[in-house]
C-alpha cells in the first residue's frame, strides 16, 4: 500500500510568535515563510489578522510572497475577526481561514459564558461566513483535548455541514496522554458524518511534555495534518516541534506515512528562527540541538567511531547537520583521542597513544571539554612523533 501524505501545518508565526519576547517584524516574519516554503512545509499559518495593524500587514505581505504553500489567516469565531482574515489574505494563490470556538466544559462555561447550543450556534455561523470568502476553511475546537467526546463530534459534523474542509481537534492545554488523544481521533473518525471528506488536524502543546507523542498518536488514528512549529516555540511549554514529528515518521517506515519536508534543511531552518526570535535552542533538544549528535562518553564515542548506528539512529546528514561530533572530556577513551588526532594528523602508535592519553586525562580532569588546540599544544609539549 503506498505511503499516506502527512500535511505539515506550520505556526511558527502565529502560536511560535506569541511567546514573550519573541516579536517579530514584517521583515523578518517574510525571511521565515520564504524559509518555511524552502523547507516544503504545506501551511504557513501568517498571523492573526484582527490582533493588530502589524500582524495584519505582515499576513497580506506573506500571503502575497508565498507561491506554493496554503497561507491561513487565524480568527475567532467573531464576524469582524473573520472579515479582517479574508481581507488579509486577498492576494495568496492558496488562502485558508482558520476559525473556531471553546468547546470544553471549561471554555464554555468560564471563558465564554454561554451554553453548548450557542458554541454550535456561533461555530456554523463562523465557518459558513468564512466560506463565503474562501473554499479551504479550517475549524479549530479549541480545548478540544479536555471536550466531552460526544458533544466534539456534534460540533465537527455540524462544522463539516457548514463547509469546514479541514477540523483541528486541539489539545490547548497539552492535558491528554496519547491513548487519549489518539482514542479521541478515532471517536471522530467513527461517529462524525461527513468526516472522509475532510481532513483531521492535531494542534498539541507540550505543557506535561507530550506534544510530539500526541501529534504521532494522532495520525496513526487517522489525523492527516499535524499543527506544529519549528523547535516546538509556542505558548507556555511550547507546541509540537516540526522537526522531531517528521523524522519520527521518516524514521519509521512501516508506519506507511510520508512528509513534503526537505529534511536536509532542519538545522538551518532551527538555527534560522532560534536567532530571528532570540529563543535559543536547548542542547539536548531532539533533532536540531546542539548535542543531538554529540557523544562524550567514552563506551558511546567507541561504538560511533566504529560504526556510527550503534549510537545514532538518524544520519546528521539527513537533517543538515554535517557530522557527528566526538567530545574530548574526562569520560572519553583511547579510541576517541586517536580519533581526533587523526582527525588533526596525529597518527600515533600504540605507546605513543598511551603516553598521550595519559596527560590528556590530567588536562581533561581540569578542563570541560578538551579541544583542538589543546592537542596541538599537548603533541608539542610531549615531543610525540608521529607516524605518518
Amino acid at each position: 500500500m503506498a505511503a499516506q501524505k502527512v500535511q505539515i501545518f506550520d505556526t511558527t508565526l502565529r502560536d511560535g510568535e506569541q511567546v514573550p519576547g519573541c516579536k517579530l517584524n514584517r521583515e523578518e516574519k517574510l525571511v521565515i515563510a520564504g524559509q518555511l516554503e524552502l523547507l516544503g512545509v504545506d501551511v504557513i499559518e501568517a498571523g492573526f489578522p484582527v490582533s493588530s495593524p502589524g500582524d495584519f500587514a505582515a499576513v497580506q505581505a506573506i500571503a502575497r510572497q508565498v507561491k506554493e504553500a496554503t497561507v491561513c489567516g487565524l480568527s475567532r469565531a467573531v464576524e469582524n475577526d473573520i472579515r479582517v482574515a479574508a481581507e488579509a489574505l486577498r492576494g495568496a494563490r492558496r488562502p485558508r481561514i482558520h476559525t473556531g470556538i471553546g468547546t470544553s466544559d471549561s471554555h464554555v462555561q468560564f471563558k465564554l459564558q454561554t451554553t453548548r447550543e450557542d458554541v454550535l450556534r456561533r461555530a456554523v455561523a463562523a465557518v459558513k461566513l468564512a466560506k463565503s470568502f474562501v473554499e479551504d476553511v479550517e475549524f479549530y475546537a479549541e480545548d478540544a483535548g479536555r471536550t466531552d467526546n460526544e458533544f466534539l463530534a456534534r460540533v465537527c459534523e455540524a462544522a463539516i455541514r457548514a463547509g469546514a474542509t479541514v477540523l483541528n481537534i486541539p489539545d490547548t492545554t497539552g492535558y491528554c496522554l496519547p491513548a487519549e488523544y489518539g482514542a479521541k481521533i478515532q471517536y471522530l473518525r467513527e461517529n462524525v458524518t461527513g468526516i472522509e471528506g475532510v481532513t483531521l488536524s492535531t494542534h498539541c502543546h507540550n505543557d506535561l511534555g507530550m506534544a510530539t507523542a500526541n501529534s504521532i498518536s494522532g495520525v496513526l488514528h487517522g489525523a492527516r495534518q499535524i499543527e506544529c512549529t519549528i523547535n516546538g516555540v509556542g505558548e507556555r511549554a511550547g507546541n509540537t516541534a516540526l522537526e522531531e514529528v517528521v523524522m519520527i515518521m521518516r524514521q519509521h517506515p512501516y508506519l506507511n506515512l510520508h512528509t513534503g519536508i526537505n529534511t536536509r534543511l532542519l538545522a538551518e531552518t532551527s538555527a534560522m528562527v532560534a536567532h530571528l526570535m532570540s529563543m535559543p535552542v536547548q542542547p539536548n533538544k531532539a533533532i536540531v540541538g546542539a548535542n543531538a549528535f554529540s557523544h562524550s562518553s567514552g563506551i558511546h564515542q567507541d561504538g560511533v567511531i566504529k560504526h556510527r548506528e550503534t549510537y545514532e539512529i538518524i544520519d546528521p546528514r539527513e537533517v543538515g547537520v554535517a557530522d557527528s561530533s566526538i567530545v574530548l572530556t574526562a569520560r572519553s577513551g583511547r579510541a576517541a583521542l586517536a580519533y581526533r588526532l587523526q582527525k588533526l594528523g596525529y597518527d600515533l602508535e600504540r605507546a605513543a597513544l598511551n603516553q598521550a592519553y595519559a596527560s590528556f586525562l590530567a588536562l581533561a580532569d581540569h578542563k570541560k571539554e578538551v579541544v583542538d588546540q589543546d592537542l596541538h599544544v599537548l603533541i608539542e609539549q610531549q615531543n610525540l612523533v608521529t607516524a605518518g
